[in-house]
């Protein structure tokens, strides 16, 4: 008789709930910026020094790159994206809260790290042919 572990292991079914959850989420938050815009993300590059042209990355990092892990496609490259697009979102606006617990117990920055690591997962776990 199968053990219940064995039964649960699909480590491909598993790949592609995270690869699907991660994307669609991410997404949502592009959604959102498509309609608010990217004037708060420029100041926020400019006081740190960096050409305000850049806060139009965060449309690559947060639509592109999400359609394309959620299409299957270069799922490894565009994965690394949307980490390096969570990087900037917590060195720019979530830094202060790395060291702190939210009202619930969680760790500040929950929300921004699932987003980070999930990215990660999914860029070292891509397979070959979605590279």
């Amino acid at each position: 008789m199968k053990s219940l572990l064995s039964i649960l292991h699909h480590p491909v079914l598993g790949y592609h709930l995270l690869r699907v959850s991660v994307a669609a989420m991410m997404l949502l938050h592009g959604i959102a910026k498509l309609g608010k815009g990217v004037d708060g993300i420029q100041g926020m590059l400019t006081a740190h020094g960096l050409p305000a042209f850049v806060a139009y990355g965060v449309f690559i990092g947060e639509l592109v790159a999400p359609l394309l892990v959620l299409a299957n496609l270069w799922v490894g490259p565009a994965a690394l994206v949307m980490a390096i697009n969570m990087l900037f979102a917590i060195g720019l606006v979530h830094m202060h809260q790395i060291f702190t617990l939210g009202p619930a117990g969680g760790w500040g920055i929950e929300t921004q790290g699932l987003f980070l690591f999930g990215s990660v997962a999914l860029a070292l776990g891509a397979p070959a042919r979605s590279r």
